[in-house]
């Protein structure tokens, strides 16, 4: 038990102390008239403050700070507006187990309620997305809170956790013990797996014929790849993994089926479904996943072992369940390992690959947004970073870069948030100075927080990025493609240079934004690319330095990623060409 000294100070004061004390060393905050006083006290703190040119890109830039550090993010707004902003970031927190503190400042708690100028009841309207959250009354209170929240973000199921500070407080002067212990009695992380739990598992797999690894991103939150490597590996037993779970395990490794689902492996997608033992660690069988639950793996028993008792059973029912940290579980599976001869079972997994490769159909001249995706990992010797934006680049740039090492891809997966991509790169790129992060995205996707070039600019910020332009809401229009007859409900975001297809001059043509134009703005170098022949020059050009460079390459919007399972259909349904 800490000693119990208490000392005078101000609210806002305690709450950065306490910021400090939590090793937090970069933050995203948008200031404002309830939250004023926190920014005159960050002011005079070490802590480096990242300011957004939006707070939605704040919170983005606070998840990609937590997805590429694994360390607990930070942003911070005022009431009202501010605290509105941040809602879709918290919500994608929430969907992909992120752990970020937010921080809102609040009117007066005298007037709460009596819709005052900028009140919104942010704790109200986050309560579905959050993991917690806090209302602080009592300044004193602040740094047993602070650390409560930094500790549930984190432990567990990492997660958002909200506290939002009345103005009153912040200014308020308390006696303040800043080594309060947290009071947390009803919240519980799970025993070490028993002897009985693993024994159980390992009988399972070996009476299994056709066993498959199915990861999450459960394994990259706990830290748990080598663990999971080492066990593939003594078992023998191949890995498929979701969006989420990308780097987890090496997509090079002879074990590795790459990913599954909607836009997965064809051959990754029949191995899950044909296998006759599941076992699913640290992934939560969503619907990009599974199509329908009730028709994905009918052939198989279950074994489901998550950190969150909620998901087991909730969207497709376990044979065998195993609430616990995956890797205590992994490390006692990895005493005593059951290998097995599953010769047959590799040859029909050979014969899928071969029967369903990932591909698509060159066309000689075009740029298509594959191949750019294939010249970028073969140019940055597959080791960059990818943060990608939402909608078909993001599944192209899954597809075509191949993934080794965890936090490598970094993606908006439950929420499939547009905008995600060029904020959550700058946080990334904050977290891991040291490493080459690339925002692969879409124009449709980039636009909604082109802003954050600004803080690029300003901040010296060396994110990279890559524009797969082709004036459409690709993902949006490959669906009216497919099952819509081609019409399209307003998805063309407007035609650059010849990209209408037509032949002389059209009304419309020449008339997209310059997106190389507009950062340089910015005082950011970018370059155009309309040729194949140009690619790998401008590519290397862009990666000649660690300054910011936008690369807008124009693709054409007639391509479709592929392969795909329409939703709610299973594997069977799966279209290829």
């Amino acid at each position: 038990m800490s000693e119990k000294k208490l000392i005078e100070m101000r609210g806002n004061h305690i709450v950065v102390r306490m910021l400090e004390e939590l090793g937090v060393k970069t933050m995203f905050a948008y200031p404002g008239g309830f939250s004023l006083e926190l920014h005159q006290a960050l002011s005079k703190s070490p802590i480096r403050v990242i300011l957004p040119r939006n707070e939605q890109g704040g919170a983005f830039g606070a998840d990609g700070f937590a997805r590429m550090s694994g360390e607990v993010g930070v942003c911070m707004a005022t009431s009202g507006p501010g605290a509105t902003n941040l809602l879709t970031g918290v919500a994608d927190c929430y969907m992909d187990s992120i752990p970020v503190v937010f921080i809102t400042g609040q009117v007066p708690a005298d007037m709460i309620g009596k819709n005052v100028f900028q009140e919104t009841d942010i704790i109200g309207m986050t309560r579905p997305v959050v993991k917690h959250s806090y209302l602080v009354l009592d300044a004193a209170d602040i740094p047993r809170i602070l650390r409560e929240a930094f500790y549930l973000a984190k432990s567990g199921r990492p997660g958002p956790v909200l506290v939002d500070i009345p103005k009153n407080v912040q200014q308020q002067i308390a006696m303040v013990d800043l080594n309060a212990e947290m009071d947390l009695p009803s919240y519980f992380l799970p025993s070490k797996p028993a002897a009985a739990d693993i024994d159980r598992i390992k009988a399972m797999i070996k009476i299994s014929k056709r066993p498959c690894i199915y990861i999450g991103g459960g394994i990259i939150s706990s830290g748990s790849s080598a663990e999971l490597r080492k066990f593939a590996e003594s078992y023998n037993i191949p890995v498929v993994s979701t969006l989420m779970g990308l780097g987890a395990f090496p997509e090079d490794h002879p074990l590795s089926l790459r990913w599954l689902g909607m836009h997965g492996m064809a051959y990754a997608n029949y191995a899950a479904n044909e296998c006759d033992l599941l076992l699913a660690f640290g992934a939560r069988f969503d619907d990009r996943v599974t199509g329908t639950p009730s028709s994905f793996a009918t052939k198989a028993q279950i074994v489901h072992v998550d950190i969150d008792e909620s998901e087991i059973n909730k969207n497709k029912p376990a044979t065998f369940s195993l609430v616990a940290d995956i890797k205590d579980v992994l490390t006692e599976l990895n005493k005593a390992p059951v290998r097995q001869d599953y010769s047959e079972w590799f040859a029909q997994i050979a014969e899928w690959k071969r029967d369903y490769p990932l591909s698509y159909v060159h066309k000689a001249g075009k740029l298509q947004p594959q191949l750019v995706v294939e010249k970028l990992y073969e140019l940055t010797e597959g080791q960059a970073v990818i943060v990608p934006g939402v909608g078909q680049h993001q599944m192209w740039a899954a597809q075509y870069y191949r993934y080794s090492y965890p936090r490598q891809y970094l993606t908006s997966g439950g929420l499939g948030s547009m905008g995600f991509g060029l904020p959550a790169a700058m946080g990334a790129k904050l977290a891991a100075p040291e490493k080459l992060v690339i925002n692969i995205d879409g124009d449709g996707s980039f636009q909604m927080n082109i802003q954050e070039l600004g803080t690029l600019f300003v901040e010296g910020i060396g994110v990279k990025m890559v524009i797969l332009d082709n004036q459409h809401l690709g993902m949006v229009a490959q669906w009216e493609d497919r099952f819509y007859g081609h019409n399209r409900g307003n998805t063309v975001l407007g035609f650059s240079r010849g990209s209408c297809g037509r032949e002389g001059s059209c009304i419309g043509c020449g008339t997209y934004p310059d997106f190389v134009a507009i950062a340089a703005g910015y005082k950011i170098k970018g370059r155009h690319v309309y040729d194949v022949a140009e690619l790998e020059d401008a590519i290397k050009e862009m990666l000649s330095n660690d300054e910011p460079f936008i690369l807008d390459v124009h693709t054409g919007y007639e391509e479709h990623v592929l392969p795909m399972i329409p939703a709610g259909k299973d594997y069977h349904s799966i279209i290829l060409e």
